[in-house]
């Protein structure tokens, strides 16, 4: 039985900052959507250009379906809080701005995570040139079993990190402890981590299930395959995580929780953020991975033992986990480098956007 408290199906949240080219496609195809009864929350973050006069032409066709928030610049993940706070929806959703989604995108997810009473339910996605309109690759559309954090905290780890491609229970994000400030990057990692750690402090076992299909177009833009990033991001990112790992603690997570959590850390502090700067050629990379790996070794500390980067858990459940294993062992073997060039490589020769 579907809950009372509340008057939509499903609010979905659209952020929106200097995207006025992209921003009607994506509005397009989120009032085409075939699920009744949902509403889209477009937020203006502060954006310079025509999207605050976008969004109230949308408002104005479709007023009860679209309802616009205009606040000053304050980053994605405030603004995507801007469009909670006054959702009403049973669910939660959020779609960026330069993408757009399937006709079916709210339905099939709905279904999901509605018919199994489920945590959060998240869906596969396409990865789409935004020049050339052709597929990069899809992610997230391999068949996956339903599963119980409580029985295999490590399941948690092959779920992408992102928050577009999902559906989740509004009291639970309403739950969420909001950090105390916002990472510059890496926002939709953060967000799901508080939200498993919100799911699991209500008491309430619920599955998180899987749709294998592609209903989101990520759209990539030109220059996505090569990636720069500050040194001011690192350091905020890193922050936000440590106090999400302190909340863990706090709140009594189990030890195979946060061994989860620490090697989310070590994939996304060590690997994702060394194949960043491994395109800037003023970065030594070799002391760079050091400092992180003293990093990590302070306050992720469980990354190094985690059965979660082990051959056998890599070869009970699947590919994810078995890059993650190699980019371990290469790692403590200080061979990190040798093997994101290579990386590199496949991706320059290939001109695919191969995701890790």
């Amino acid at each position: 039985m579907e809950p009372t408290a509340y008057a939509k199906r499903m609010s979905i949240v659209v952020p929106c900052y200097k995207t006025e080219r992209y921003l009607p496609a994506c509005l397009d195809s989120l009032m085409a959507q075939t699920l009744e009864d949902i509403e889209v929350i477009c937020v203006n973050d502060g954006s310079p250009d025509g999207c605050l006069d976008i969004m109230r032409s949308y408002e104005s066709r479709y007023a009860d379906r679209i309802v616009v928030v205009d606040r000053e610049n304050g980053g994605l993940m405030n603004a995507r809080w801007s469009g909670i706070d006054v959702a009403r929806g049973t669910y939660v959703g959020f779609v960026d701005s330069d993408d757009h989604v399937e006709r079916t995108f709210a339905e099939k997810l709905y279904y999901a995570i509605n018919s199994s009473n489920a945590s959060m339910a998240t869906c596969g996605f396409r990865r789409v040139d935004l020049d050339t309109g052709r597929e990069l690759s899809r992610e997230m559309c391999v068949a996956r079993t339903p599963f119980l954090i409580e029985d295999d905290p490590g399941r948690i780890i092959e779920v992408n990190p992102a928050v577009w491609n999902k559906v989740y229970r509004m009291e639970t994000i309403r739950a969420m402890h909001r950090p105390s400030q916002a990472p510059a990057i890496l926002e939709d990692l953060v967000t799901d981590l508080l939200y498993y750690l919100a799911a699991e402090r209500s008491g309430k076992t619920r599955p998180y299930v899987f749709v294998p299909r592609p209903l989101v177009n990520y759209m990539v833009r030109p220059d996505s395959m090569i990636n720069t990033i500050e040194a001011d991001q690192i350091e905020s990112i890193r922050r936000t995580l440590v106090e999400v790992r302190a909340l863990y603690v706090e709140e009594g997570a189990s030890r195979h929780l946060l061994e989860a959590l620490d090697t989310l850390a070590f994939v996304h502090l060590g690997i994702s953020m060394s194949f960043r700067l491994s395109y800037d050629g003023n970065v030594d990379l070799a002391s760079t991975m050091d400092e992180t790996t003293g990093f990590l070794d302070e306050s992720f500390p469980l990354w190094r033992t985690s059965p979660y980067v082990e051959a056998g858990y890599a070869m009970r459940h699947g590919t994810s986990y078995r890059r993650i294993h190699v980019a371990c062992l290469a790692w403590k073997a200080h061979l990190m480098p040798a093997l994101l060039s290579g990386y590199r490589l496949a991706i320059e020769r290939t001109g695919r956007d191969i995701k890790w």
